[in-house]
């Protein structure tokens, strides 16, 4: 039996994240609102390209394929647009065969206050208003930022990275850092909590129920030794030892656990992230936002002490 929404793991995608809208957005920003959707209405059966957040959302999705009884994800359409202007979206969504039927239209209104009534772990948006508004809510989203799409459409597998503080943890240790710019009294504090965990982050709801799809493919390996697994789950963390006992201790009182861990001691996350290619990548601080070729899909999350203006 299918799960029913609520015990889902649910991610919430805008339109500017999921599929490539340069052009339109254009012409709504030099032609307004009804140049926009005449425009939508000519081109109705001209699919949009795809956008930084679809090879992300589409193995996702992948995810149901393999599980079909109990289909465990759910994609929503959380969009600014109209019924009306969204009927290309939907229309691009058919076109790639992606299983997205449930929607949220809100006519130039922000979508966020809709996250917790779909039961959404995360919403992805190029809006970074949009965004910000979810994160000042206690909501879980993310900033797509722009990057190279390539889409390997035989290739199946879901490698996620996470950075750990102020994403799957709360920024209690950041703020520890950045109060006086101290490396010292920040493993110092560590260190002396390394029993106790800390705090959900934002996206604590996201790698939790990431790493329950991972135990239900562990079940499948058991019961089919040749099945292949989907999901692939990696923390990307500034840490180094002795810090990084405090985040083993977290992920083990939620009862989760990736399947690579990188502390890095403050070495250049760009070259674990050239080599681990994600399908997305989530970190609260814009300066470790970057790769090389700048062809690695990245999530900004405007979360805690790191985003906030200094007075």
């Amino acid at each position: 039996m299918a799960y029913p929404i609520e015990r889902k793991l649910v991610i919430g995608v805008a339109s500017s994240a999921l599929f490539d809208l340069t052009e339109s957005h254009q012409i709504y920003l030099n032609q307004g609102v009804d140049e926009y959707r005449i425009h939508q209405e000519k081109n109705i059966d001209n699919p949009f390209p795809k956008g930084v957040a679809f090879p992300f959302i589409r193995r996702f999705l992948g995810i149901n394929k393999a599980f079909p009884k109990q289909l465990p994800v759910e994609v929503v359409l959380l969009s600014r647009n109209s019924p009306e202007t969204g009927l290309r979206v939907f229309r691009s969504i058919r076109h790639y065969g992606l299983d997205i039927t449930r929607a949220a239209f809100m006519t130039g209104q922000s979508p966020h206050e809709y996250v917790p009534a779909f039961n959404a772990s995360l919403f992805l948006s190029a809006n970074e208003e949009d965004v910000q508004k979810a994160i000042d809510a206690n909501y879980p989203a993310g900033v797509v930022l722009p990057s190279k799409v390539y889409d390997d459409e035989l290739d199946n597998e879901l490698c996620v990275a996470f950075d750990f503080d102020g994403v799957i943890a709360d920024d209690e240790a950041e703020s520890v850092y950045k109060k006086n710019h101290d490396l010292n009294a920040f493993q110092a504090h560590e260190a002396e909590r390394q029993a106790i965990p800390h705090q959900a982050g934002p996206l604590a709801d996201l790698f939790k129920k990431l790493s329950f799809m991972q135990k239900l493919e562990e079940k499948r390996r058991k019961e089919e030794p040749e099945y292949r697994k989907i999901v692939r789950i990696a923390i990307i963390t500034a840490r180094n030892a002795p810090a990084h006992e405090r985040v083993v201790t977290t992920l083990k009182s939620w009862g989760v656990s990736p399947d690579e861990s990188f502390f890095l001691g403050g070495m250049d996350k760009s070259r674990i992230l050239t080599i681990l290619k994600p399908h997305m990548f989530f970190d609260d601080q814009r300066s470790h936002l970057q790769s090389p070729a700048g062809d690695i899909p990245m999530v900004h999350i405007p979360f805690g002490i790191a985003n906030k203006v200094p007075a």
